[in-house]
């Protein structure tokens, strides 16, 4: 296979960097050492003490509405991070401990408790706008991603969680695959240049047909109801990195943070994950009952 220019993509760069790893923008191997670890917590919270999963869940909220916090005050919004931390973590609480109504109850103290710590700071002409971007960030990380721990809550819930993340998985793994190695068509090449429409059909490919193995498998669905469920996946988990990529390009950053190898941030990894796990609450409830 060959470049742009013709030369073989497996042939080392000036910088010892090979042709696949430059189109594909990191150390593969590396990043998926990092995304299996992750997946190992994940699914070893859930299938032995449901605790360690809301634990999980909320050390990731603290730490995404952190880094996105300390992005925004790099571009002077002035967004108090404290209430937004110690908030995102007790919405995430209230909703796997009294569902809904507690979680409502949760984003609202937070908003109310993040706009009074800003108008008690420094005042200013951004206050106005330093608090609607603070509420945009409460709803944005901690209250979709407590759309997960609700999803807990069901008899089948850890079975649900999985599903839920073995669909944007295989829709973010095959729409990279396919557009590492046939990306010729930017889909968004504004916002996203290394998103192409070929990567959009492999997470299509990738997702619908995992999901219509694991949905029959783990929820006694039918494959179509797997196959439906791994669209929705799709559009969504799409949705959302193009989301982000467009908040991070408004923002002038290349990554929301460094925690993670070849991954960036905790909020990079949450950008699929987060719109589609209300979404995905409410298919998977309907699908399983």
């Amino acid at each position: 296979m060959t470049d742009s220019t013709g030369a073989p993509l497996s042939t080392t760069n000036p910088s010892g960097m090979t042709g696949e790893r430059r189109r594909a923008g990191r150390n593969v191997p590396v990043a998926t050492a990092v995304g299996a670890t992750m997946a190992a917590l994940v699914l070893v919270s859930l299938y032995t003490v449901t605790v360690l999963f809301v634990a999980l869940v909320v050390v990731a909220v603290v730490i995404a509405v952190y880094e996105v916090c300390e992005v925004l005050a790099k571009r002077s919004i002035d967004v108090p991070v404290f209430p937004l931390v110690v908030g995102g973590a007790a919405m995430v609480v209230a909703a796997y401990a009294d569902g809904t109504d507690a979680l409502t109850v949760a984003l609202i103290l937070t908003i109310v408790a993040m706009a009074v710590a800003r108008v008690a700071g420094a005042g200013g002409e951004r206050l106005a706008k330093d608090v609607v971007v603070g509420a945009f960030v409460a709803v944005y990380v901690p209250l979709l991603a407590a759309s997960a721990v609700l999803m807990v809550a069901a008899d089948d819930g850890a079975d649900r969680i999985v599903v839920f993340i073995l669909a944007v998985a295989l829709s973010d793994t095959g729409g990279f695959a396919a557009g590492v190695r046939f990306g010729k068509h930017p889909m968004a090449p504004s916002v996203s240049p290394k998103k192409s429409w070929e990567g959009l059909a492999g997470s299509v490919v990738a997702a619908t047909l995992g999901s219509a193995v694991a949905v029959p498998l783990l929820l006694g669905a039918t494959w179509w109801q797997g196959a439906l469920v791994g669209l929705v996946a799709v559009v969504t988990a799409t949705v959302g990195d193009l989301a982000e990529s467009l908040l991070k390009r408004d923002l002038g950053v290349k990554d929301m943070g460094r925690l993670l190898p070849e991954h960036g941030g905790m909020m990079d990894r949450l950008d699929s994950l987060l719109p589609t796990a209300p979404v995905m609450a409410l298919v998977l409830a309907a699908v399983a009952g």
